[in-house]
């Protein structure tokens, strides 16, 4: 227990000073188009497909949970393969097609990782979500870690011991993790990963049981990658359902709704203040993603900043 939190210490210590070598206005005189590029092609992508939305923000978390917010997640290959990102991942494109915009206007200047993080930021907002001001600097790594990736992502299976660990093992508290489940507001699931709740937990709403066994058999291998929303309510809209849906047993990934029904005090009381109170959740999401998005970043002179986001210079 001394070591893992004297790791987390270690954490917080170089995230501070990442942070304060990172500026949110670093790029106004080098790229000053960049911002808006980024924003423009968001925001088109979920104009065109609003599941979008969700599935940047999940890259970005993704790639901040294994190795920092360094776009490792975004190489070809390694993370990808990872049990909580193959066959789910989505987005590629999109990061890939802003960054060639980037590109285009300023050459070798801002990082996969830092087009990630804001794309994050302004995919919320594209859907009704808060905004954050995002401190940029991030370098983008050479290596990436399929090995990392199924240690570190929380998968939604995990217990909220588990859960409460790996946040805690990135420097995330309770409320912050809380905040960041709060992002299954948009966004949908693969059958695969909730079929064992569905057909095995009692803990859940009947009605939403029966509504999704309709499109997620209870056989193995039989429409595992079918979709269903996370939120039920507003799946395409950010705001507190996903917290309401909780307090009813709608939650639908085992690793939502045991923040609730299974913590044992642990996470209740947060959830009952998002659920009650959108400027609470929407304040407390925007504060933990600018912590996430300052896990161990890469800092000049570590990293590069790649020409291509899907493999190293």
């Amino acid at each position: 227990m001394a070591s893992s939190s004297l790791s987390v210490v270690l954490l917080l210590c170089l995230a501070a000073v990442a942070s304060a070598q990172m500026s949110p206005t670093l790029y106004d005189a080098s790229c000053p188009g960049a911002p808006a590029t980024i924003k423009n092609g968001v925001v088109a992508a979920v104009s065109s497909d609003p599941r979008m939305a969700a599935s940047l923000l999940r890259l970005h978390f993704h790639d901040c949970f294994v190795q920092g917010c360094d776009a490792s997640v975004l190489l070809a290959g390694n993370e990808r393969n990872a049990f909580g990102n193959v066959g789910s991942l989505r987005g590629f494109d999109v990061i890939d097609q802003i960054k060639s915009n980037v590109e285009q206007a300023c050459k070798r200047t801002v990082s996969c990782a830092d087009i990630l993080a804001v794309a994050a930021r302004d995919s919320v907002v594209a859907v009704g979500g808060p905004s954050w001001t995002v401190s940029l600097g991030r370098r983008d790594s050479d290596t990436a870690s399929e090995t990392l990736a199924n240690r570190d992502l929380p998968a939604p299976s995990l217990s909220v011991t588990d859960l409460i660990t790996r946040f805690a093992a990135k420097g995330l508290n309770h409320t912050d993790m809380v905040a960041l489940s709060g992002a299954h507001t948009i966004g949908q699931a693969q059958c695969k990963n909730f079929r064992t709740r569905l057909y095995s937990e009692e803990n859940i709403d009947p009605a939403l049981a029966t509504s999704r066994k309709a499109t997620c058999p209870q056989l193995t291998g039989s429409g595992d990658s079918n979709l269903a929303p996370l939120d039920d309510t507003t799946p395409d809209m950010f705001d507190n359902a996903y917290f309401v849906n909780l307090k009813l047993n709608k939650g639908l990934l085992h690793s939502d709704q045991v923040l609730y029904t299974l913590a044992g005090g642990a996470t209740e009381d947060i959830i009952d203040g998002f659920a009650s109170n959108q400027d609470a959740f929407n304040n407390a999401f925007a504060a933990a993603m600018v912590k996430m998005g300052n896990i161990s970043p890469l800092i000049f002179p570590q990293g590069q900043v790649r020409r291509i986001c899907s493999r190293a210079n």
